[in-house]
């Protein structure tokens, strides 16, 4: 085990990595004040869906946070660079796993990855070699690093991508159809908008992205195939960043693969002449069984929470409970209405809300589809009239359609969703059963 996981090997791969991570999550971050994404999910809206428990995140909601995401992106920057590495990464990682967790109405599960990245990067010596920090401290300089960094890494993305390929073993991806329902709107795109449309073309992208998600890191790990599986996933992140347009994510993926090539090749390619470094001693950490232990930990929750709706009553395609935080990645389409009225315990005077007088557009969209967005409204109306001196019910009449099936009834419209409370890791009993 010492030998495995301490030795000392190229730390190139980390270094390289570092600077790719830091520009892309700089882009990210002005990129999403550019294109409106913070505008539309952190400024316009009233209320925001965060995560539950986390409620509290969304006083920092409104217009200062323009000036939260630039601060993010300088930070990206200075990762980037290596200066005041530890400082500006551990800063990143708090300020974007807050923005995670204050809105879900744009939810992606690439947003979770480069949270759990983030927070991975604080602890690695990612500084170390071409930096503004190794060049100001000549003493941190050194061109190798513990194996154990480049294993987590690693071990990460085989859960990624392992568990986002399992997910994608149910009807409706097997039968091709969501790959329909997921290319119908592509079709005004240039070009390629009619070639997305044909059956042969919904079979290939169903096949190839389970075969990609199971094989694609083992393929990388294996060196006789490393430089096919490259160029395989130069094509496929560039096919999704093109087609469905999601983000740093399609960049930040590639990133990752010079953790697996040679370090002696990354040095040729990215670095300056390389200069002698002041070698860190070989020795084991003093606290390796700490660092072992808080490691096993951590990979125990990511391998648990993915299949923790197994244990569920019910479909997690039909209600929602435990798809979050499970890679469970572009496997369904989602469509929902829904109406909530209000009975005023007092005077048993009914009120069908307005959601436009609550709601953006977006936020419109997504709250029939989604058990948490309505148990959490419903909350929010529950509150909104106790502060007005009101005691009421809440009740919701809620349908929903998935991968363009028939609209079925959702929420049970007898049960007072006001009174009700949010179950993180059983089934939440107002929701109605899946249709058979």
């Amino acid at each position: 085990m010492n030998s495995f996981l301490f030795k000392k090997i190229d730390n190139a791969g980390l270094i390289l990595f570092r600077t790719f991570f830091g520009i892309l999550i700089s882009l990210e971050s002005f990129g999403a004040i550019l294109t409106g994404w913070v505008r539309t999910n952190l400024v316009e809206p009233t209320f925001n869906f965060s995560f539950i428990g986390f409620e509290w995140l969304t006083v920092f909601t409104g217009p200062g946070m323009y000036a939260y995401f630039v601060l993010m992106g300088i930070t990206g920057i200075f990762i980037s660079i290596g200066y005041k590495y530890k400082y500006s990464m551990l800063a990143f990682a708090i300020l974007w796993t807050s923005v995670y967790l204050m809105q879900k109405t744009s939810y992606n599960n690439h947003y979770y990855l480069l949270m759990l990245i983030s927070w991975i990067m604080v602890f690695f010596p990612a500084n170390a070699d071409n930096s503004v920090d190794a060049r100001k401290k000549p003493e941190l300089r050194t061109n190798k690093m513990y194996a154990y960094y480049k294993y987590i890494i690693v071990l990460q993305l085989i859960i990624v991508y392992t568990y986002a390929s399992v997910a994608k073993l149910y009807a409706d991806w097997l039968d091709f159809g969501f790959i329909k329902v997921l290319m119908q709107n592509k079709a005004d795109y240039f070009l390629i908008g009619d070639f997305l449309q044909l059956a042969w073309v919904h079979k290939i992208v169903a096949v190839f992205g389970i075969l990609f998600d199971l094989l694609i890191i083992p393929a990388l790990l294996w060196k006789p195939s490393r430089k096919i599986a490259f160029i395989l996933a130069i094509f496929f992140h560039l096919f999704n960043s093109i087609v469905f347009q999601i983000g740093i994510f399609p960049y930040l993926a590639l990133a990752f693969t010079v953790f697996f090539f040679e370090p002696q090749k990354l040095r040729n390619i990215f670095f300056l002449k390389e200069k002698k470094h002041k070698e860190y001693s070989s020795a084991i950490p003093k606290h390796k069984t700490i660092i072992i232990g808080v490691w096993v930990i951590y990979f125990l929750f990511q391998l648990g929470l993915p299949i923790r709706h197994h244990f569920f009553k019910d479909d997690v395609l039909w209600n929602e409970e435990g798809h979050r935080l499970s890679w469970r990645m572009m496997l369904r389409s989602r469509s929902g209405s829904v109406s909530f009225t209000t009975v005023d315990k007092n005077t048993n005077k009914k009120t069908r809300i307005n959601l436009n007088n609550y709601l953006t557009k977006k936020q419109r969209r997504k709250i029939g589809a989604y058990p948490d967005f309505i148990w959490q409204f419903a909350q929010h109306l529950k509150q909104e009239a106790k502060e007005d001196g009101k005691d009421i019910a809440v009740y919701v009449k809620s349908r929903v359609s998935i991968n363009g099936k028939p609209y079925q009834p959702f929420i049970d419209p007898t049960v007072d969703l006001a009174q009700e409370k949010w179950h993180h890791f059983k089934h939440n009993n107002f929701i109605l059963p899946s249709p058979k």
